[in-house]
């Protein structure tokens, strides 16, 4: 269960805190080999400068086979610290991104209050690629040290060989990363824009999708399309203006590296002229401001990285500090019981009050599709307690006293328009594989015909949001799904808009059979369910305005019957 207490960081700054301290081990590892990789990296041209140096002064033969013999040792080491070094921080960049995921999908399916409006394909975005961006984290880190100790190994080296030498090393960098800053904050805040907006079209996307067909039906499409064009074109400059900081930054810093690498070897050049340094120390030294730029601008890069990393995580931090629409409580409903609805007054619901006994079959037969929503988006505590009037009480007790686990458990709303996954029928209807009465919600929901029209049966694959399926199809594999669960209490909200009447009243007796001592609710205005059903209850207005069987009223309440009649 998810409390106020366990929500974890709930700042971009918090968040990073917490990513570095779960990978304090790993990045200390990493640190110490990619450490060992710069040194190593450094002690190359050290390496051959000393080798000259004692060729120029006649050494033996033995002095040079010790020499090459070095020269393969410092080889090695760069090779194998390079390559254990990036598998240990790569693993954890990978296992911690993966962490940050999972917790963004997992708040995201939580009943929270979003108060920055975010949408679905917003919360993809951040679990994807905001994720994977702050965990870099893990990396820049060690890399920044390790760039560090080759910049001060160098320093350390050309010092030893002229302090004027060490003193430019140092002041370059100085010089370098300050002009660099600055660019990095532009880079962080220009990052910051572009993920908001691309996080924003593929919100657009997603909602574009999902409403295609309605908004082709009455002509909206094209508005819709202007919409997302809209969306997308601002998406795509603030690309280019981060594309263009980005360009404005490498080729800054490659060209402050540059030289700074000629200022050392010029400046070696002057004093090996002047009989000041060795040939040697020449050479270590041209060396040394050639490899010098790799580190460097390893270095400089590790400011932009930090600043991108940041972004994302404040973007994570929208997600993870949503807060809950209500402290959940930590009660359990006792089994068996039944549905309480006691004067809940929530948009257009007025005093609503009903109740729906332990194994009954009840229909709600609602003359107002608003009142029909609401109902079901309070039973699906998709509205917090308090922000309606009333009490709902599940097994004799209060919703807001029951954990959210507990809720779920217990009771399933399935939802008008249910989302269909990439995947199977199987999966789909069984995302857990732990159900024991996937082939009895199959023959429920009509959904055989389906299963036959393919050689794999259930393992017939199903494309995201059910695109290969047609809508009658989609409609019955989500009603499989809610079936295969096996709630206490099962609320269906219209399951068979987009069925034939004949197959809806299949359909219908069918689930009636299946649920028999089982509470169920369904919210509807199809003939087929309503006589299914143990009793009616008429939502007018608000409130219920009638209860009898289906036949009943047909017979004796005008209004009903034009309501239902198709």
């Amino acid at each position: 269960m998810t409390t106020p207490e366990t929500l974890g960081p709930r700042t971009g700054s918090a968040i990073l805190r917490t990513a570095l301290r779960r990978n304090v081990g790993a990045m200390a590892a990493g640190t110490l080999l990619m450490g060992l990789y710069q040194a190593g990296e450094t002690a190359f041209p050290i390496a051959l400068g000393l080798i000259v140096e004692h060729t120029m002064r006649g050494r033996g033969a033995d002095a040079l086979l010790l020499s090459i013999g070095a020269l393969a040792v410092i080889i090695t080491t760069v090779s194998l610290s390079w390559r254990f070094g990036m598998r240990i921080l790569q693993k954890a960049n990978t296992t911690e991104a993966h962490r940050w995921r999972v917790q963004v999908a997992d708040r995201g399916l939580q009943p929270v209050a979003r108060d920055h409006d975010l949408k679905s394909g917003e919360v993809l975005t951040i679990a994807t690629e905001d994720a994977d961006q702050t965990a870099d984290i893990i990396e820049v880190v060690p890399l920044l040290i390790s760039s560090l100790v080759a910049v001060l190994v160098a320093a350390v080296a050309l010092g030893l060989a002229d302090p004027r030498l060490g003193a430019l090393v140092i002041a370059g960098t100085v010089a370098i990363l300050s002009v660099l800053s600055v660019l990095s904050r532009r880079i962080g805040s220009s990052t910051r824009e572009q993920q908001a907006r691309v996080a924003r079209a593929g919100a657009k996307v997603a909602d574009l999708i999902t409403g295609l067909r309605p908004l082709h039906g009455f002509g909206g499409n094209h508005a819709a399309f202007r919409s997302y064009r809209k969306v997308s074109t601002e998406a795509r400059h603030q690309a280019v203006t981060v594309a263009v900081a980005n360009g404005a930054y490498a080729g800054s810093a490659m060209a402050l590296n540059a030289v700074l690498a000629a200022a050392v070897t010029l400046t070696a050049g002057w004093l090996a002229f002047d009989g000041r340094i060795t040939i040697g120390e020449l050479v270590m030294a041209v060396g040394l401001a050639q490899f010098i730029m790799e580190p460097l601008k390893m270095f400089s890069d590790m400011p932009k990285y930090v600043m991108m990393a940041r972004a994302s995580a404040d973007r994570m931090a929208l997600v993870l500090a949503a807060p809950a629409v209500a402290a959940p409580g930590t009660g359990r409903p006792a089994p068996g019981g039944d549905l309480e609805i006691d004067c809940v007054r929530y948009g257009a619901l007025r005093a609503l009050k009903f109740q729906v006994p332990a194994g009954a079959f009840v229909a709600i037969a609602a003359h107002q599709p608003r009142a029909a929503a609401d109902l079901a988006a309070v039973l699906a505590v998709r509205v917090p307690p308090g922000a309606y009037e009333g009490v709902v009480r599940v097994g004799g007790q209060e919703l807001a006293d029951l954990s959210v686990a507990a809720i779920r458990a217990y009771l399933l709303v399935n939802p008008y328009e249910a989302e269909i996954f990439a995947g199977t029928l199987r999966t789909n209807i069984d995302p857990s594989g732990t159900s024991g009465s996937v082939p009895e919600a199959v023959e429920a929901s009509l959904l055989t015909d389906v299963v036959a029209l393919y050689p794999e049966g259930l393992d017939h694959g199903v494309r995201d949001r059910g695109a290969n399926l047609s809508g009658g199809q989609r409609q019955r594999l989500s009603l499989a799904r809610a079936l295969a669960a096996d709630r206490e209490i099962l609320v269906l909200h219209d399951p068979t808009t987009a069925v034939d009447a004949v197959t809806e009243q299949l359909i219908a007796r069918r689930v009636a059979a299946l649920r028999r001592g089982r509470t169920t609710l369904v919210i509807t205005t199809s003939p087929a369910f309503l006589d299914a059903a143990d009793r009616v209850l008429v939502l007018d207005e608000g409130v219920i305005t009638a209860e009898d069987t289906h036949r009943n009223l047909l017979a004796t309440d005008e209004d009903y019957g034009r309501a239902v009649a198709r």
